[in-house]
């Protein structure tokens, strides 16, 4: 199976930090974590690519290809959200789509194919299995805040580290 991951572009503000990242030669600030975490809980024979928006162009072809699209954000990214979603609809590539925007406003997301709300560690078992049968649901919902020390290392592999500022660990959750 293949498996895009899309991290949603930021707009240009002063958080964005895009005019300063110029200066030290690098395109975001920090890596998608959560989007590397998932890519953990897919299989290994999976291929799997993450393309962060902030540091790359997403392309038709890379859509195309896949058979799911994962998408995670915050409420910031909400426009290239919207366009990254209608791009994949338009191309009938499903969406997955999980992150604070989309536990926050669902019901806003009704073009996307399947919901992850809350938090995904839990989820993704169940999520991967379905997948696997073709009988993905249209919401899963966590309930609560997975033990931090069963989470799964991040795909690092996944990234290339010259893009980013500063690398991120989690040491807490909620």
């Amino acid at each position: 199976m293949n498996i895009l991951l899309v991290y949603p572009q930021y707009p240009e503000t002063f958080w964005s930090f895009k005019h300063a990242l110029k200066f030290i030669s690098k395109k975001a600030a920090f890596p998608p974590l959560g989007l590397l975490t998932i890519a953990a809980y897919l299989p290994k024979e999976w291929t799997v690519k993450l393309i962060d928006m902030n540091c790359e162009k997403l392309k038709l072809e890379e859509i195309k290809k896949s058979d799911y699209v994962f998408i995670s954000a915050m409420a910031v990214q909400r426009d290239s959200v919207k366009s990254v979603i209608e791009l994949c609809n338009k191309l009938k590539t499903p969406v997955v789509a999980g992150g604070p925007l989309f536990t926050i406003e669902p019901d806003h997301f009704e073009n996307v194919d399947h919901l992850v709300l809350g938090e995904a560690e839990q989820i993704m078992p169940k999520l991967v299995e379905d997948m696997k049968k073709n009988t993905l649901k249209k919401c899963y919902k966590s309930e609560n805040f997975p033990d931090i020390t069963k989470t799964r290392c991040p795909r690092w592999e996944l990234l290339n580290f010259k893009w980013y500022h500063s690398m991120c660990i989690q040491y807490s959750r909620g």
